[in-house]
């Protein structure tokens, strides 16, 4: 199995969330590939970017995992391949000027973190797009960076990806 990361709009390859669950991953065998899109402001480049990263990677089981606009990336490429799970974090669906492109629920297991407390992407956003399909949401008493959640959501990672190589 293969995990690659995707970061959000102001972050970078290997901020504090995507490390934290890079090491959950790499404890369950997984290959790690975190993609770099510092200076790329629009979701289509990205989705771009990772559907090539994707091609060059050893054709295996991918789980998807991706933050805030990272997670509407990873859901836009689960759409348009297979992947084995997609795995997102304060995703940047609905956004205002993107409400059109928000993607569908890709056929695969999702799981939803989000925090209660989030001022940039609103907690409604996960639910209602949870309402288009089967989803699991962990809510949390957090904002939208998620840092006090970090515990929770390496043990909700860490029992996804089990739940997905006991298939």
């Amino acid at each position: 199995m293969q995990v690659v990361f995707s970061h959000g709009l102001e972050s970078g390859p290997w901020g504090s969330k995507i490390t934290a669950m890079a090491e959950v991953a790499k404890a369950r065998n997984a290959r790690v590939t975190s993609v770099d899109y510092q200076g790329m402001r629009e979701p289509q480049p990205r989705v771009d970017k990772l559907l090539q990263c994707l091609a060059s990677l050893p054709q295996e089981p991918t789980v998807l995992v991706g933050s805030s606009m990272g997670g509407h990336v990873a859901t836009a490429v689960a759409n348009q391949r297979p992947v084995a799970g997609l795995f997102v974090l304060a995703p940047a669906f609905f956004m205002p000027g993107f409400e059109a492109i928000t993607p569908a629920v890709p056929d695969c297991p999702m799981e939803i973190v989000h925090g209660w407390h989030d001022d940039v992407v609103p907690v409604s956003n996960s639910l209602r797009y949870v309402e288009a399909g089967t989803v699991t949401v962990h809510l949390v008493d957090s904002d939208h960076r998620l840092g006090s959640a970090l515990p929770e959501i390496c043990q909700w990672f860490d029992r996804f990806l089990a739940g997905l190589q006991d298939q």
